[in-house]
């Protein structure tokens, strides 16, 4: 009988190791449970960079220096709140408008599947989002998270060409 389990034995033990199915081999960067749990927390953004897929070039989308963070919550919740550099108080309806270009707002309830995490949108800036699923590469290093999105339109900037987001962001909390 204990032969019989040995092997059962082997096969279970990396679920008794916290994080031992979630790193990929031959990577730094956790995926799985062990991504799940690096990523609870605030994050602060660094960078927003948005590449044109027809020709490869890198867009400053937020500016030089933009703000915002990013919290994942244990439960499984996640908001954002991304601004552009210099945004100033608007006047006008057209100025209120014109500032949407410079956001990127959501909240949802997330899960992480291998090296994404994947966010049910139940708020956003933009209605378009309001139950989909948004789904972000991220890649840890350290006290920063690289995240990259699909290729897709976004309704704020690349006047409607597909692109995808590099987004920066280093650990607050």
């Amino acid at each position: 009988m204990r032969r019989a389990l040995f092997p059962f034995a082997v096969l279970l033990m990396p679920l008794a190791m916290p994080g031992a199915l979630g790193q990929i081999a031959g990577t730094n960067s956790p995926t799985g449970t062990a991504l799940a749990n690096r990523l609870v927390g605030t994050w602060e953004l660094v960078s927003y960079k948005v590449e044109d897929k027809e020709t490869g070039t890198l867009i400053d989308a937020m500016g030089s220096t933009p703000r915002g963070r990013v919290i994942f919550t244990r439960d499984g919740w996640v908001a954002f709140n991304l601004e552009g550099s210099d945004r100033k108080p608007a006047s006008t309806d057209s100025e209120r408008a014109a500032l949407l270009n410079s956001l990127v707002a959501y909240i949802g309830r997330y899960r992480v599947e291998g090296d994404q995490w994947v966010t049910a949108v139940q708020t956003a800036w933009t209605p378009e989002w309001v139950s989909t699923e948004q789904r972000r590469t991220v890649r840890l290093d350290g006290d920063y998270a690289d995240v990259t999105t699909p290729w897709r339109v976004m309704p704020n900037w690349n006047a409607g060409r597909p692109s995808r987001s590099h987004v920066r962001f280093r650990r607050a909390s």
